[in-house]
């Protein structure tokens, strides 16, 4: 009798053991983006991309409308977010419309955007255009599947730019440890 409730004490636990292990390793298929693909402010329609394959060096343009669903102008700045296979996420801006990088959006109105970018780097990505408002956050369009190929194209890095972000990032490091003893924890 004794056997039979550990027997039965020990199934039991497997059976409960292995189910959830079955939950836990289960393939998750996405690409990884965050959940706020649209705002609730400005809304990305009709977003559309020239290519789905393309070789490195050619250009890709999206193109789509920002619609704003505020009663107040808003400023923005738009870019486009890869997600991809591999750790590149090489692109090359070529041009912004509207042209610049902040721009405003009218209340409850619309913009035409087209962006252009250059394949720097082969790999399948998943882009989006991406809408940073001010002081709201970023928000994600629906996105394409791009696959590039070719050979990579390297660009030079420009001394001057990093000249510029090593001052940047030391006078940071001064200003918080110049100010750390006086903050109260």
């Amino acid at each position: 009798m004794k056997t039979s409730k550990a027997v039965l004490m020990a199934s039991l636990a497997a059976i409960i053991v292995l189910s959830t292990s079955t939950v836990v390793l289960q393939n998750a298929w996405g690409h990884g983006v965050q959940a706020q693909l649209q705002s609730r402010f400005i809304r990305i329609q009709d977003e559309t991309f020239s290519a789905q394959t393309v070789m490195t060096g050619e250009e890709i343009e999206v193109r789509g409308k920002l619609v704003s669903l505020v009663n107040r102008d808003t400023r923005a700045w738009i870019s486009v977010f890869s997600d991809s296979t591999n750790a590149g996420n090489r692109w090359e801006f070529l041009a912004r419309d509207p042209p610049g990088n902040v721009f405003d959006i009218p209340a409850n109105g619309e913009v035409n955007y087209s962006l252009r970018v250059k394949a720097l780097e082969a790999g399948v990505y998943h882009l989006h255009t991406q809408l940073n408002v001010a002081t709201i956050g970023p928000g994600l369009g629906p996105g394409q599947t791009v696959v590039v190929e070719g050979e990579p194209i390297v660009k030079p890095v420009s001394t001057a730019n990093v000249i510029y972000q090593s001052i940047l990032i030391a006078v940071g490091l001064g200003v918080t440890l110049a100010t750390r003893p006086w903050q109260v924890i």
